[in-house]
């Protein structure tokens, strides 16, 4: 039964559990699957649209297609649920057995609407006498018109959901009737959804469906695959068993489903092996095992090989066909089975769960027969590490020079950046390996080349075998040294802060360099949760395993020491000491290759004040990252370079790269880079005063980035709310924001003291100016280092706004727009034109406010502030001018009357603010008000501010 809708009869129904993905074909075993839905939102949403529009009397109809177990069902049975009340549900589900009877699926679908087809003209109800058993067969284009008709009449009362489940095992008569009337239903409260398996060969279903709109469902991605298994397994999985079995099931809900059913508490508790296929009682293994035995025994040989090598090319499958004594047109039946695919010159399997399920089922001589056919036949030079690979597959136990063949491969396929390849390379040789170091130096390899494929569980679960093997401390250091920078990216900080101090410890006396970077990314660790005071304890501890170490060991002994020296030395306001020591860091920055080296050089940089430099050298990273390390780092090195783009004001510009890096991010799973990269895209949106966005990547983000400690995501998040703030003309609010922030004591410091010109502005518009000063007192400081006119620009600005005399303040309004002209930023010296021009207003000069408020117009129009562009238009009607604004509705009748100030006023008071709120927005005197009030209500005829709000309301 669906949720909110009449109860459908029980002849119609059938079990359909709501993974947490979208439903089944066939209920999974083990019980009811959980009510929640992972990973189909976009899906749920288009599905929504359908059933919203039926509702007001717009029908349409919609296709839902995927492969078995993607979940279409269910899918249909979450949707009906959310947003099926107040439907009359109508349900069918194709049934393989009466598939062949003409009527059926109508008649099973149309039972419920025998009253309805009582009140049917004449003609109509003979039509559809037929399918109500009471006929013989009648002409189709009848039967046709008289669905289409009874779904109309039935949509009289109420809206109709038709509900067609596996829509290709129906009837053709059925199917065809439905198809019609799907295509006939834009002006009646009906929706159709139907089901239908993907690549299905029953052509009556290709013809039918092939013009509806199309929603096809792929698998699911990692994180929600995750979910939706410790979801069905009722409780948290091991994450090797995790990792093994989202990557077996492909994606497919239900596999998922059916690989939870069957685990042991012993998988569950990660004390036994993960499965390598799904259940033998599976269905999805059952219907993949049909399949294969439809086949001759030439082309199962042909699909066995396909399972037994996921890379296998036409012309390899070609010479083992030929040394088998196989004829290749036998491919044509694998292919036509739907088990394999030919893309270009590659054999690919479409669903992952049938390439172990079928390699499963096979018997062992059969799976020794192709893996050695397949050693033999790949023998090419580019071959060697898929020909090792077949030759671990037939080692039955430890094989030193097959595991050191595997390890070789495996160095040749990471040299190449093919680093999945790789991984599952090193892990099997290091399972072929005997010796206990060795297998521990191969098992970190494997999370290595894990790590850079991207594949954080993998390389999690590959650094848990590592310890049993070794106790030796470079190996424990420099295991606990990747498995802290994968908690950076992808778990929680503070516990990647204290495993990277455990992975210096361990690697302090064996090997300086490294323990000199786990410092440095624990130092990482610690900015990103915002902890000072570890922060500073790690300094001390970098600077004094510096000193003891011998600079020329590696570039990196120096490079830390002058890092972490000079910001030292800047932390305690001396100069001339971080000077000497962060410039040493840029040079050395110069002469090592490592992206990462440059990331850490721009952030001394910025501490410098040399922004511009900060940019290029982060820009530098960016390419060294993407050259040596494949896609794992560049979301962090993008991320620095985005914030180097803020510095400089290049606002189009540093979104464009944190787009990048939040795409990257989430591609690669790292789910704390995601949330970093949405609130610097935020904050950017917040800063052209465009709330929609920037709430829009704000959504959840204050929740995750707290449980997860990212202060200085949730500190961009608090900056990003008081700039709207300012924008929607609410200083109090923007000032009260950025004085305490959200999520911590203190928030981030580094963000704290950007933000100050954004406080200052609040906190003297909101009347607190002694706030002001003391605020802007560290941020003075800091800009009286920058090298370039960005930081000295806003500091100018804050002057002005904290000048008490009008002439004081416009000498730096001036200076500041003089260092706005060399910079990068016209959105921020639009925002300097337009406080200067409400300063020379207020201060009756509007002749002179005129220039600087038209310019600061035309600029936020340029740059897409449509918030800030309308409050500069509004100051400047206020000063007596008028700039065209296509886009802005002309007031008409008596409200045309009034001034431009006028208006301003009397729509605050139509929107219910007091005279001394008004003035303090405004920054008049509520006296000025007052006076304003008289002006307006006489120039209108009314007595009331009530009389006014029903002007606006007109």
């Amino acid at each position: 039964m669906v949720t909110g809708v009449p109860t459908i009869p029980t002849a119609l129904t059938r079990p359909v559990p709501a993974l947490g993905t979208a439903g089944l074909s066939e209920a999974p075993p083990g019980g009811a699957a959980p009510a929640v839905l992972y990973g189909r939102d976009r899906e749920l949403a288009v599905l929504a649209e359908v059933l919203d529009a039926a509702r007001t009397g717009r029908g349409g109809a919609l296709a839902v297609v995927g492969g078995l177990g993607m979940g279409k069902s269910a899918l249909l049975a979450a949707a009906a649920g959310r947003s099926g009340e107040g439907f009359r549900v109508l349900r069918v589900r194709g049934v393989r057995q009466e598939g062949s009877v003409p009527y059926a699926g109508l008649h099973r679908l149309l039972r419920p609407l025998a009253n309805v087809i009582e009140r049917l003209p004449r003609h109509h109800a003979a039509a559809l006498a037929p399918v109500t058993g009471g006929g013989t067969e009648t002409a189709p284009f009848a039967l046709y018109a008289a669905v289409c008709s009874l779904l109309s009449e039935a949509a009289a009362e109420r809206p109709v959901l038709c509900w067609i489940d596996d829509a290709h095992r129906l009837d053709r008569v059925s199917l065809e009737a439905l198809a019609f009337a799907a295509r006939r239903i834009p002006d009646v409260p009906v929706a159709m959804l139907f089901a239908t398996r993907k690549g299905h060969p029953a052509s009556a279903v290709r013809g039918c469906l092939a013009d509806l709109p199309r929603l096809a469902l792929g698998p699911l991605d990692e994180a929600d695959a995750v979910r939706v298994l410790e979801s069905l397994a009722r409780g948290n999985v091991d994450e090797e068993l995790a990792t093994e079995v989202v990557e077996l099931a492909g994606g497919n809900p239900l596999a998922l489903a059916e690989f939870a059913a069957a685990f042991t508490p012993d998988q569950l508790a990660g004390n036994a092996p993960p499965p390598r296929a799904l259940p033998a009682r599976s269905v999805l293994r059952a219907h993949y095992r049909r399949r294969y035995l439809r086949l001759t025994s030439g082309a199962r040989r042909l699909v066995l090989l396909a399972a037994a090598d996921d890379r296998l090319d036409v012309g390899t499958l070609a010479r083992a066909a030929s040394e088998d004594g196989i004829d290749l047109r036998e491919l044509e039946w694998a292919r036509a089975s739907g088990l394999i695919r030919i893309d270009g010159d590659r054999l690919e399997m479409p669903a992952p769960p049938a390439r172990s399920s079928l390699y499963a089922d096979a018997s062992p001589a059969e799976r020794r027969a192709v893996h050695e056919l397949l050693a033999r036949v790949l023998d090419r030079g580019w071959h060697a590490p898929r020909r090792c690979w077949h030759r671990a597959a037939l080692a039955d136990g430890p094989d030193e020079a097959l595991a050191a063949d595997l390890a070789e491969s495996a160095e040749s396929l990471q040299s190449v950046s093919r680093h999945a390849e790789a991984a599952r390379s090193w892990q099997r040789s290091a399972e072929l390996t005997a010796d206990p170091e060795t297998r521990a130096d191969r098992y970190i390899a494997a999370a290595s080349a894990s790590w850079k494929a991207g594949r954080m569980r993998r390389a999690r679960a590959m650094l848990r075998q590592v310890r049993p093997c070794t106790s030796d401390p470079g190996r424990l250091g420099r295991a606990a040294l990747l498995q802290g920078e994968i908690e950076m990216v992808d778990g929680l900080p503070v516990m990647a802060l204290w495993i990277l101090q455990e992975a210096a410890g361990h690697l302090a006396d064996v090997d300086p360099p490294q323990a000199l970077t786990a410092l440095l990314q624990a130092s990482a660790a610690a900015d990103t949760t915002g902890d000072r005071h570890c922060h500073r304890d790690l300094v001390q501890r970098a600077i004094a395993l510096a000193e003891r170490s011998s600079p020329s060991a590696s570039p990196i002994v120096e490079f830390v020491h002058c890092y972490f020296a000079g910001m030292r030395a800047a932390a305690l306001r001396e100069p001339d000491e971080a000077y000497r020591r962060l410039r040493r860091v840029l040079e050395l920055a110069d002469e090592v290759a490592d992206g990462s080296v440059k990331s850490w050089a721009a952030t001394a940089a910025m501490v410098l004040g040399d922004d511009r430099r900060a940019r290029d050298l982060a820009a530098r990273a960016v390419a060294g990252t993407r050259d040596r390390e494949g896609a794992v780092m560049e979301p962090r090195a993008l991320g620095v370079l985005a914030h180097c783009e803020v510095l400089l004001g290049r606002y189009p510009a540093a979104e464009s790269t944190a787009r990048e890096g939040l795409r990257l991010a989430r591609a690669a799973g790292q789910r704390n880079q995601v949330i970093e990269q949405r609130a610097l895209l935020a904050l950017l949106a917040a800063f052209r005063g465009d709330r929609d966005t920037a709430l829009g990547h704000l959504d959840g983000l204050a929740e995750e980035g707290g449980q997860r400690e990212l202060v200085r995501a949730t500190s961009l998040e608090t900056w990003a709310m008081a700039c709207l703030d300012l924008a929607d003309d609410r200083p109090a609010d923007a000032a009260a924001r950025l004085r305490h922030p959200v999520g911590s004591a203190s928030g981030h410091p580094m963000l704290r003291l950007l933000a100050i010109p954004h406080f200052v502005e609040a906190a003297v518009r909101a009347g607190r100016p002694d706030d002001a000063r003391r605020a802007f007192a560290a941020f003075e400081r800091w800009a009286s280092l920058a090298r370039g006119p960005g930081r000295p620009a806003l500091a100018e600005r804050c002057r002005a706004l904290l000048a008490e005399d009008d002439e004081a303040a416009a000498e730096h309004f001036e200076a500041a727009l003089r260092r706005h002209e060399d910079g990068d930023s016209p959105l921020e010296m639009a925002r300097t034109a337009l406080l200067y021009g409400h300063r020379l207003r207020r201060g009756r000069r509007p002749r002179d406010a005129r220039p600087h408020l038209r310019n600061a117009a035309q600029i936020f129009q340029r740059s897409g502030a449509a918030t800030w562009a309308a409050r500069a238009r509004a100051e400047l009607r206020a000063a007596g001018e008028t700039l065209d604004d296509p886009g802005r509705p002309e007031e008409s009748g008596p409200l045309a009357e009034l001034t431009a100030q006028q208006l301003q006023i009397a729509r605050l008071v139509a929107g219910g603010a007091t005279n001394r709120e008004i003035a303090a927005q405004l920054v008049i005197s509520p006296r000025t008000v007052d006076g304003h009030l008289r002006n307006i209500f006489a120039r209108l005829g009314i007595r009331s501010r009530i009389e006014l709000a029903h002007l606006f309301i007109a």
